[in-house]
């Protein structure tokens, strides 16, 4: 069996070449999903790029939320399949609901472009089982409203349920509460960050280090033995 996974291309979407490169390269069938289309193709999980979904009008990901596919996408991912949102693609899964919290301009008012480091905080969702609990990654991070927040209730529940998945070593480079630079839902199929680990899957781009890959050989795994 060979693995399908669905890369969506909204207006403004700048990652999802990229997303499919990576997915490609993990050993997976990388399918191309338009914003208009309901239509799954059949995909095993789904990918939310990265980007400026229609501008960032309004707040960043709120028009995407209302795109056809991600009524599709919100209904699978209540059942169980698995999706991963990065930068823009993270924006979108607080919009639908579907992650809790919200993202907000960067504290210093300053888009950021960076080699980031990690700390993986959870290595059991269906998107980093490949990396183990304490593992520090380097990824790339771009973005302008990146600051992750929630209340005191969210965050505490996040952090006592396990569900921080990644957070930022060395610099919060955007303000976001307790250093939180990525988060999965209780299930642990919905994860969501904001640095790209699709830049990172070969020596020759990105850091010049393959951090990135574990995000989709995880995926691969948990859908070929599923």
């Amino acid at each position: 069996m060979t693995a399908r996974i669905g890369v969506v291309t909204f207006p403004g979407t700048l990652d999802d070449q990229d997303a499919l490169r990576a997915a490609r390269l993990a050993g997976a069938e990388p399918v191309s999903l338009w914003h208009r289309d309901k239509d799954l193709k059949q995909v095993d999980a789904v990918v939310l790029a990265g980007g400026f979904s229609y501008g960032d009008y309004l707040r960043a990901g709120a028009i995407s939320r209302f795109s056809p596919v991600m009524e599709t996408i919100i209904e699978q991912a209540k059942a169980g399949m698995p999706v991963l949102g990065i930068c823009n693609g993270f924006q979108i899964l607080t919009e639908a609901h579907l992650l809790p919290g919200a993202m907000l301009r960067n504290n210093h008012l300053h888009f950021i472009c960076r080699d980031q480091k990690l700390r993986v905080e959870n290595a059991e969702t269906a998107w980093t089982s490949d990396y183990t609990e304490g593992q520090e990654i380097e990824v790339p991070l771009k973005n302008m409203d990146g600051r992750y927040v929630a209340d005191e209730r969210v965050l505490d529940e996040l952090e006592a349920e396990g569900r921080v998945a990644f957070r930022y070593l060395d610099v919060n480079p955007n303000g976001s509460l307790r250093d939180i630079a990525g988060i999965t839902n209780a299930a642990g199929n919905v994860v969501g960050l904001m640095p790209h680990p699709e830049h990172a899957v070969e020596p020759l781009i990105g850091t010049g280090k393959t951090d990135g890959l574990g995000f989709f050989t995880s995926i691969l795994k948990k859908l070929v033995n599923a």
